[in-house]
């Protein structure tokens, strides 16, 4: 048999069919003696397939291999044991001992020198690519391919700091998505270890009419000839790769591989893209490329990719509006980081749904807004409904991502927060933990503001609407059954009355602007603590109450992003000088010094305009009367910036709860949301369509209502009156009470028949998809495309006399 025109039949095999084919005339297929069981086990079936549970992510375990196997031949090349004290404990060590001018990768140039040393090709026709995975990392020998890639549940890098795998299985995950019969290529040639070329192909054993009877299920098993791993010996091969022949490293095809729908184009484009959502922060830049064959018309069929971050923190980004951090110090988690982007509603010229509809083809393909990571790669997420439900914050549901850098989270807790197939969150104490904290700081940190300045552009008070709202919840014309249904969800006896605003005072547009001039730097040249030092004490002294907590203020005069930029980033250390604990039973010798993070919990928030913020929670080691001294250091290039001060624990501040008058129980239900008026045009209302789609609420001739939800109930209703619908029934009446009672007729069929369609969706716990494998549409979605078809034409010539009669009263 010649071996090597054997490997070259495999690789040059586009799709499964044609890999049968190879076999078939080579006399292998059906040969048992030419096929092993993966990891030498014919159990491996529940392993193999029980890993991650979409095709990106597996692909990802290749991927991050590839970058394992680059920085562990720097470390054989540089003489370093990578098990040794010598080697680097981490990652970011790792890149700065073996890449020193890897900061030079945020030029494009360089950037794309190293990414040809990772590539990423398709092969195969467009509806059935195939992936071909190059590394020129360590490689392996022929006789090492059954310890190494062949290998199952060895822990292979577990001692290993600087490399991602651990358990010794990820990188069998991507099997299961290579078509029907999951054949998978692996070929290797070891960087310092002569000629010799091996190569094996994985399948999932076909099992025989006789085995089918006797075993309960199949297994995953590899190609041997003569017994042994088919090798042969050569210099350099021509393998397709960009730019370049392969010499040593690792080559992997996975054939006609399971991409998800939205990655089955181009995939420099499509694919490289849903790489970097789950490659947030990669060591290594990658290229991804495709081929003339396939998109004969595209242009840019090359392009490397560098992880998201790296998008969404560029200087010149379009899309982000702002972006900050928040890094917390639990005595229980750990240490994580926090950065929250939150992206404009509008970017060039681009509507407000083609806006959204970018952001999330680029940024958001795989339905992730929260993104859990360790050392730059994501092991799970969140979907926006941890921004809707647990913060609250349905404005920025569009235009919200945050990242969770989990990279310093304690290991015990870490082990119990991730599945083994990092790709996706356990269900457990320690995930609900997770998110009640996150839920805690990110409700009251700056996106509080942010989305609190965005309603208050879109909030009309004292316009023209509130008499029409008031008529319409004094005389709601209901039948018994209706009123029964909608007061499960509003009180129907809201008048709206309210308190009306004086004429005299300022909208939130109208109020002057207070703040200071602030002249941001890149660096910090002064910090100071915010808390006036008493007289007769050496330091600044902040009380905090037993289980409570204090935010801490300290004047800067720093750039906003100096914690958060790619380049060179500063940082503010919080350091324990001294504990004096309120030692009333005495003792014999002093108390043990404790760290920080046993004595508070820590929050410290990236600046902003000046100000940077420290909470600190004390934990169960303390108690009242203890005083701790504490260091602030904020780091800059002529060395840190300093300020100490002083912490003292005081009683706890017991707050009596509210009792509720006797026999009286808390209606917690909303009144009638309310609803508003908008125009096209500012001379018309106060509230525009702009108003609208600066906070990313879409508004056009097209659209008739929009509604605005608040924890999860119905709180606004924005009923379009420029729509197409209402503009083309206008155009046919005369007179101008005619037109009046029209523009009622309009609004309040509108609103009526969007509380009632709510109210019904709602309570029935529908689940709205249009389109099979769409993403779910929210109810707010759902009524407003109803709308937007031919139901408001349908409304204006329903019979609504009664209604409008009890209007004009």
């Amino acid at each position: 048999m010649n071996i090597r025109q054997l490997f070259f039949d495999l690789y040059n095999a586009s799709v499964e069919k044609e890999v049968d084919d190879v076999l078939n005339n080579y006399g292998i297929i059906q040969n048992p003696s030419n096929w092993r069981p993966y990891g030498g086990n014919e159990s491996n079936f529940g392993v193999i397939e029980n890993q991650q549970a979409s095709p990106i992510p597996a692909l990802i375990e290749k991927i991050t291999n590839g970058i394992d196997a680059i920085l562990m031949r720097k470390s054989y090349e540089q003489s370093v044991d990578p098990r040794s004290d010598q080697a680097p404990r981490s990652i970011d060590e790792a890149l700065q001992q073996f890449f020193p001018d890897h900061k030079n990768w945020d030029l494009r140039k360089e950037r794309l020198k190293q990414a040809e040393r990772l590539q990423i090709l398709a092969d195969g026709p467009r509806g059935e690519t195939s992936l071909i995975v190059y590394d020129d990392g360590e490689g392996q020998a022929p006789e090492d391919f059954e310890n190494s890639f062949l290998s199952l549940l060895r822990g292979n890098k577990n001692d290993i700091h600087f490399v991602q795998g651990k358990y010794n299985m990820g990188g069998t995950g991507a099997i299961v998505f290579c078509g029907q019969k999951r054949y998978q290529l692996i070929a290797s040639k070891r960087y310092d270890n002569g000629q010799a070329f091996g190569f094996t192909l994985v399948r999932r054993h076909p099992l025989s009419t006789e085995e089918d009877k006797k075993k309960k299920s199949t297994w995953y098993e590899y190609l041997v000839i003569g017994g042994k791993i088919p090798f042969f010996t050569c210099g350099e091969l021509e393998l397709g790769l960009y730019k370049r022949r392969f010499t040593t490293g690792t080559v992997i095809k996975l054939y006609s591989y399971d991409l998800p729908s939205g990655s089955r184009s181009v995939i420099s484009r499509d694919l490289n893209q849903s790489i970097n959502e789950y490659l947030f922060q990669p060591a290594l830049p990658i290229l991804t490329i495709d081929n003339k064959k396939r998109y004969p018309d595209d242009r840019n069929l090359q392009r490397e990719l560098y992880g998201l971050k790296r998008r969404l923190e560029e200087e010149d980004s379009r899309y982000i509006d702002e972006f900050f951090s928040e890094n917390i110090t639990d005595h229980e988690i750990g240490e994580v980081k926090v950065t929250c982007y939150v992206f404009k509603t509008r970017v060039d010229q681009r509507s407000v749904k083609e806006t959204r509809d970018t952001l999330r083809r680029e940024f958001f393909k795989n339905n992730m807004s929260i993104l859990f990571s360790v050392n730059g790669q994501v092991h799970g997420h969140y979907t926006s409904e941890f921004i809707t439900r647990s913060l609250k914050f349905s404005l920025l549901k569009n235009y919200l991502l945050v990242h969770v850098d989990c990279t310093e989270v304690n290991t015990e807790f870490r082990n119990e927060l991730f599945m083994a197939s990092r790709d996706r969150l356990k269900e457990g104490d320690k995930s609900t933990k997770l998110r009640h904290k996150l839920a805690e700081i990110l409700s009251k940190s700056r996106l509080k503001d942010i989305h609190k300045n965005r309603k208050a552009s879109i909030t009309v008070e004292g316009n023209d609407a509130e008499d029409l709202m008031r008529n319409i919840a004094r005389n709601f014309p209901i039948r018994n059954e209706l009123a029964q249904l909608l007061s499960q969800n509003f009180k129907l006896n809201d008048r709206r009355e309210g308190k009306r605003r004086d004429k005299g005072s300022k909208t939130q547009d109208e109020k002057p602007d207070k703040k200071n001039t602030f002249n941001p730097k890149r660096y910090p040249s002064c910090f100071s603590i915010d808390v006036k030092q008493q007289d007769g004490e050496e330091f600044p002294m902040v009380q905090i109450p037993l289980g409570g907590k204090r935010t801490i203020k300290f004047s800067t005069d720093v750039e906003d992003q100096y914690f958060d930029r790619i380049s060179d980033p500063g940082d503010i250390q919080i350091g324990l000088m001294n504990f004096a604990p309120n030692n009333t039973k005495g003792g014999d010798s002093p108390g043990t010094p404790k760290a920080l993070d046993a004595i508070f919990d820590v929050v410290k928030s990236s600046p902003r305009n000046g100000t940077i913020r420290v909470s600190l929670n004390p934990t169960d080691e303390v108690k009242v009367g203890d005083a701790i001294t504490i260091r602030a250091s904020l780091s800059a290039p002529e060395g840190q910036l300093e300020q100490i001060f002083l912490v003292k624990i005081s009683e706890s501040e017991k707050t009596p709860p509210k009792k509720p008058k006797k026999g009286e129980e808390p209606d917690t239900r909303l009144g009638l949301p309310e609803f508003v008026m908008v125009y096209q045009d500012q001379n018309r209302g106060k509230i525009t369509w702009e108003k609208l789609e600066q906070n990313g609420i879409e508004m056009s001739h097209e659209v008739i209502v929009q509604l605005f939800e608040e924890e999860d109930s119905l709180r606004t209703v924005y009923i379009n009156m420029d729509s197409k619908v209402l503009l083309s029934h206008r155009s046919k009446l005369t007179g101008e009470s005619t037109i009046d009672i029209a523009e009622k007729r309009y609004v309040s069929a509108v609103y009526f028949h969007t509380l009632v369609l709510y109210t019904i969706t709602k309570n029935r716990k529908y689940s709205i998809q249009q389109g099979e494998g769409e993403q779910n549409k929210s109810i707010p979605e759902y009524i407003s495309d109803l709308f937007g078809t031919f139901y408001a034409q349908f409304l204006l010539n329903f019979d609504m006399q009664e209604l409008v009669s009890a209007l004009e009263a």
